[in-house]
């Protein structure tokens, strides 16, 4: 991790506060980038008063909680059509996509906030949200919430541990993987079960 950090320092050191909310934004709605690695990098700079932690985190909320809501705008307009017309191709039956749907009636909010804390479902959280129809509204609601914890966690746990956060990345990045593994099998199952 401190390899991908000193990566996009320069970035940070050159950009700031745009630089974060750049990427942040952009992978809020679906592109794979370094949003986290980011968050990271620009906390440590605060840490070092090259930037204002207070600003960070607002930057960050901003970006997380506006790129998610594209990513929504982009399901509910694409998503759900997309898979109804293109999913068998990808095995999304129509029976499972109905399952889907009940899991998310169902789970929603959970999901919304829970998916922050995972790449790749980060990413795709908004999108998601969106195609499932969940009520924009409420949408906006878990997301922001999801948001504000992800970005309080991230940045307070780096300018508190400072130097030493390097070890518990290693160790976050591990729990997570754990974390996530048994909770994506649970959603399959879930879904798998329901679309019979």
């Amino acid at each position: 991790m401190s390899n991908l950090v000193a990566a996009v320092h320069p970035y940070l050191a050159q950009y700031g506060y745009t630089a974060l909310f750049a990427v942040l934004f952009t992978e809020s709605f679906g592109l794979p980038l370094p949003g986290e690695t980011f968050l990271i990098a620009a906390t440590l700079l605060a840490v070092n008063e090259q930037l204002s932690i207070v600003a960070v985190a607002g930057w960050a909320i901003t970006a997380v909680v506006l790129g998610d809501n594209v990513g929504y705008l982009i399901g509910r307009r694409k998503g759900h059509r997309w898979a109804i017309g293109h999913g068998s191709r990808i095995g999304i039956t129509p029976a499972r996509l109905e399952a889907v749907q009940r899991f998310f009636d169902r789970f929603g909010p959970a999901t919304v906030i829970v998916a922050r804390f995972f790449p790749v479902l980060r990413q795709l959280n908004g999108i998601f949200a969106g195609s499932m129809r969940m009520p924009w509204r409420k949408f906006v609601a878990y997301n922001t919430l999801g948001g504000i914890l992800w970005v309080s966690a991230w940045t307070s746990g780096v300018y508190f541990l400072g130097d030493r956060i390097e070890l518990w990345l290693m160790r976050i990045h591990i729990a997570g993987w754990w974390l996530a593994g048994p909770l994506i099998a649970s959603m399959v199952w879930l879904i798998y079960r329901n679309s019979k």
